[in-house]
């Protein structure tokens, strides 16, 4: 079922008489439950198309449409309840709550939608459960690890069940063990909840989990492909491997 779809998309940033065309007229569309990783070199419009696709910036041209809605004619209130009720982020940095615990981060969006306590309950012990740390539920962001902390964010993006999650380096301030058990994780949750995984990276370990791998350069798609189910321990294609590379040095 097609989910997000962009319709000959612009945007332009202009810093004094400098313009730049961080996207240049892209259209693509995304389903729900896939799990698609954005590549391409610093400047290429993978954060940019994050920033549109999650309702942050307004296209200058073209459309974005989120199960039909064309978000450009949405006011910004509109947008925001849009963006609370359909977009998950996870940010490189993490971005919890530092006074709060792991429990209170997942169930804040909750409390912001107005989810009924017993809900709330049920889907925050869920999800922390879900991502192995059930036994972390009332350590603050300072006393615990940065995977575990990308493992709260992981589950707080998913705690409102949105249409998408979107993540932008998801794994550049992790270790290699810790990446990889974060990519394992939001892949399984993909799978579980058939919510779509959008992420930007150069990082060819995470593009390595992807089922749909998109190339970007100077603001365009370059190429566009289906490279097998994602799961790095049942062996890494070629196509696969050659698709990351790519990625990494492009």
């Amino acid at each position: 079922m097609q989910a997000i779809h962009l319709e000959k998309v612009t945007k332009i940033y202009q810093i004094g008489e400098i313009e730049t065309r961080a996207l240049d007229g892209v259209t693509i569309d995304f389903d729900a439950g896939e799990f698609t990783a954005l590549v391409g070199p610093s400047g290429s419009g993978k954060t940019t198309m994050l920033q549109l696709l999650g309702c942050l910036d307004k296209a200058d041209s073209g459309a974005v449409f989120i199960n039909g809605t064309d978000v450009g004619t949405l006011s910004p209130n509109k947008r925001a309840e849009l963006r609370s009720a359909e977009i998950g982020f996870i940010f490189q940095f993490f971005a919890l709550i530092p006074v709060l615990d792991a429990y209170e981060n997942v169930e804040m969006p909750l409390l912001l939608a107005g989810v009924p306590a017993k809900e709330r309950k049920e889907r925050v012990t869920g999800l922390l459960e879900a991502v192995g740390l059930a036994d972390r539920m009332k350590h603050r962001p300072d006393q615990m690890s940065g995977g575990q902390q990308q493992r709260v964010a992981i589950a707080r993006a998913l705690a409102p069940r949105p249409l998408m999650v979107l993540a932008d380096e998801p794994t550049a301030n992790l270790d290699t063990a810790n990446g990889e058990q974060a990519m394992e994780i939001m892949q399984k949750l993909n799978r579980e909840t058939r919510t779509a995984f959008i992420f930007a990276t150069h990082d060819p370990r995470v593009v390595s989990y992807a089922r749909r791998v998109v190339q970007m350069r100077d603001g365009r798609i370059v190429d566009d492909r289906i490279v097998g189910d994602g799961a790095m321990g049942d062996g890494v294609t070629s196509e696969r491997v050659a698709v990351a590379s790519v990625g990494a040095a492009g």
